[in-house]
This record gives structure tokens, sequence and C-alpha cells, in this order.
């Protein structure tokens, strides 16, 4: 994982709580995870941001950095994966989201035309929420364990391939 160049753009722990707009969060982050770079609080982070990236709330930001808190996730991390569903992907995010949870509960996707109006929203909001919900659910979770996994997996290869590294070179030089 790009470790060292993550250390060097984010700012020390400590210093991140001296801050004067930062003193009054000190009570709440009591876990040095949430700024520390370690395979546990980053795989987390990618599994949280990713899960709640797929959800249709508003607010998604603030439901990661909550996550974050109370798990002991890399908060910076966990906020800047929410940015999968950015404003250009967020549609056909939602769309195949939709076709999954109405595939899932075994109704048919509704043809409809999208008009911004509060009576669009009164009439076809509930029948497209539940499928909706149900799709980001099932898709936020099987993705954000995806993603969970895969940070495990590529954080173990590297301290291995970095081990053998440290090896070869340890070896090289005794043998001079």
């Amino acid at each position: 994982m790009p470790k060292k160049f993550i250390r060097s753009v984010l700012p020390d722990f400590a210093t991140v709580l001296k801050h004067k707009s930062m003193r009054w969060t000190v009570p709440l982050i009591r876990d040095p995870n949430i700024l520390h770079l370690n395979r546990e609080s980053v795989s987390l982070a990618v599994f949280i941001g990713i899960l709640v990236a797929f959800l249709p709330l508003p607010g998604q930001t603030f439901i990661a950095a909550a996550l974050a808190l109370w798990w002991g996730a890399n908060l910076p991390l966990s906020i800047l994966c929410i940015w999968i569903s950015n404003p250009v992907t967020i549609a056909p995010i939602f769309f195949l989201t939709y076709r999954v949870g109405a595939a899932v509960l075994g109704s048919a996707p509704l043809d409809f035309s999208i008009s911004l109006t509060w009576e669009w929203f009164s009439s076809m909001g509930a029948q497209i929420m539940l499928p909706l919900m149900v799709g980001s659910l099932l898709c936020g979770f099987a993705c954000a364990a995806a993603g969970y996994l895969m940070i495990n997996f590529l954080w173990r290869w590297q301290v291995i391939r970095n081990w053998e590294k440290r090896k070869l070179a340890r070896q090289q030089q005794q043998n001079k």
C-alpha cells in the first residue's frame, strides 16, 4: 500500500488534535486508529466508505464519519471512499442497485421517467424506494466486503514482498 505517501500527506494525529478548531473533537476521538494507517483501520475505512457510498441517503459524509469514529476506522479514508458515488457515477450506481433490489424482491422493474417534482416523488418514491434500498444494501455490502478483502490481501502481499526483499538483501550482503 502507498503508506509512505499517505503518511506524508496526512497530518500527525497529535498535531490535528492541538489545532484550535479541532479541540472539541478530543473527547470524541479516543481511538488513535482514526488517523493511523494500519491494515485494520484502512481496510475497515474502505469497507465503511464503500458501504455508505451505495446508500441512497443524504449526508453520506456524516454517516461515514460517525461509523469511522464508532468502529475505529481511518476517518479521512472512509470519507474519501464515499466519493465512489459522485455526481457522475451516482445515477448508474442507483440504477443498478434498483434493478438488483427489484430482482431480489421478485418485482418487475418499473418503467418511469424522472420528473423532479413533489408529485412525482410522492407517487413514485414509495414504489422505487424499497427495491432501491434492498439493492443498495446488497450491492453495498458485497462491494464493501470485496474492498475489505482486497485491501487485506494487498496489504499482506506487500508486507510479504517487502520482507522477502529485505531477506534477499541480507543474504546478498552476508555472501559478500
